[in-house]
């Protein structure tokens, strides 16, 4: 922009460098708005997932068959001609010929019925439990990506603020080396830029891992081209640029934080406790719920299912003119559950076997959620203290430690090699740090998932 202003007269040099400044002042302001939060690319992950979707649907679905599974099956019609005599089939030859017109209505076992649209209407229950559970879980997932992607990007700039100390770096050793007055080696010399040409080597794979990590993101955050609709392009990517990260690490509060105010061990039992209302076990408790309408269910097949008919016969009037009385008949059928030892008994033992697998189906499912917990738990008290370690020791005891390793070298007082190593020693403690901070939010996230609730969205996210 100097070189610019050079040109231009210089009255009017003061205003076009204030507007220049104003225009870029401007940009960098809509850039930085236009940045994605970390609950931005939740609440837009959660927004845009049509796995939602499709399990509203799903439980439409399961809702409309309980309400079809509590009514009586649809009566029968049965139309027929009785006693048509085979040598003339002459309607109205024999006195018995009729033409018959019944309707058969069914009533099934019990109260089969009712317990069928019970057990359907517990099945729909799990839907909404198994969404929030999806909220809670794309929660973490979008928040792992987020942090990587601002991981790399972070670390990007690390390594581009200190490139310009290496490169000074190689220059000092250059002219230290063409002078021949200091005690710099030609190793010396290959040394730094050989650090230099690591450096590049490094930002091109932090750039990698950025690149993927918005990649990554696209999934969750890309919209459909058809949101909402059903044809063959439903939910295929629409319109879609790669976001750009907010520049601030979000601060992700823990939820239940008296648990780890101690930094003792939790009981299982409170950890138990606590994990009972979680989206995914009340998933699984609507499910053990409708197993034991099945049992129940299995009983009534000991009942018997009856069949009620009635019907109407009509007669020709006879050859020589004389009037026939019509027929109406009606009847009731029932079956006799007498041979339950290989059909009924059986039935009730496979719908028992059934519902105590969904309970065992849920203690393992709280055992593996307790478990990955603790795990977690642990995770999260070493990298507190990693990273209180790092900030109030190790960060300043590594900028010392360069410093005063390039002093000593500026004095002809040190070894280059050294000043290279304390440098390099200094930028990955920054790089480490910042990697604690990252794996102590994700860490945070994932502890938050196992106390998601119906209103699950950034796990614990502060404003």
């Amino acid at each position: 922009m100097n070189r610019f202003l050079t040109l231009l007269p210089a009255a009017v040099r003061p205003c076009v460098g204030r507007v220049l400044l104003l225009a870029v002042s401007l940009y960098c302001n809509a850039a930085a708005s236009a940045a994605l939060t970390l609950a931005e690319a939740v609440a837009i992950a959660q927004r845009n997932d049509p796995w939602t979707q499709g399990s509203e649907f799903r439980q439409q679905s399961v809702e409309a068959q309980a309400v079809a599974a509590g009514t009586l099956p649809d009566p029968m019609l049965d139309l027929g001609f009785a006693n048509l005599p085979t040598d003339t089939f002459d309607f109205d030859q024999e006195a018995m010929t009729q033409f018959r017109v019944g309707v058969v209505q069914t009533f099934p076992r019990g109260d089969s019925r009712a317990l069928d649209a019970q057990r359907l209407n517990l099945l729909g229950e799990q839907f909404p439990a198994q969404r929030d559970d999806r909220r809670a879980r794309l929660a973490v997932e979008v928040a792992g990506v987020w942090l990587e992607g601002w991981r790399a990007r972070e670390s990007i700039r690390l390594i581009e603020d200190d490139r310009e100390l290496f490169e000074q770096l190689v220059d000092v050793a250059e002219s230290s080396y063409a002078s021949a007055l200091g005690r710099t080696r030609q190793q010396d010399l290959v040394r730094a830029q050989l650090e230099l040409t690591r450096l590049e080597d490094r930002l091109a794979l932090l750039h990698e891992q950025l690149d993927s990590s918005r990649s990554r993101l696209g999934e969750w955050l890309r919209p459909g081209a058809d949101a909402g609709g059903s044809g063959a392009n439903a939910w295929l990517p629409g319109a879609y640029s790669a976001p750009t990260l907010a520049d601030m690490l979000p601060d992700i509060a823990l939820q239940h934080p008296e648990l780890y105010g101690s930094g003792a061990a939790v009981p299982q039992a409170d950890i138990a406790a606590l994990l009972g209302d979680h989206p995914a076990l009340k998933s699984l408790d609507s499910r053990i719920d409708a197993s034991r309408v099945d049992v129940e269910l299995a009983r009534q097949k000991y009942r018997p299912e009856w069949k009620v008919n009635a019907s109407y016969g009509y007669r020709e009037d006879g050859p020589m003119g004389q009037a026939r009385p019509d027929f109406f008949s009606v009847g009731l059928a029932f079956d006799l559950p007498l041979f339950t030892s290989r059909r009924q008994d059986q039935q009730l033992q496979s719908a028992i076997a059934d519902s105590e697998a969904m309970r065992t189906e849920r203690m393992l499912a709280l055992r593996s959620m307790v478990a990955s917990f603790e795990t977690q738990y642990a995770r999260l008290q070493r990298l507190n203290q990693r990273q209180q370690l790092y900030r109030e020791r190790l960060l300043p005891e590594m900028q010392e430690q360069a410093e005063a390793s390039l002093s000593a070298y500026t004095r002809d007082d040190g070894d280059f090699a050294e000043v290279v190593r304390a440098r390099i020693a200094e930028l990955n403690a920054r790089i480490e740090a910042l990697d604690i901070d990252v794996q102590r939010l994700q860490t945070i996230s994932r502890l938050n998932y196992f106390f998601a609730n119906s209103s699950a969205g950034v796990p614990g996210e502060s404003s």
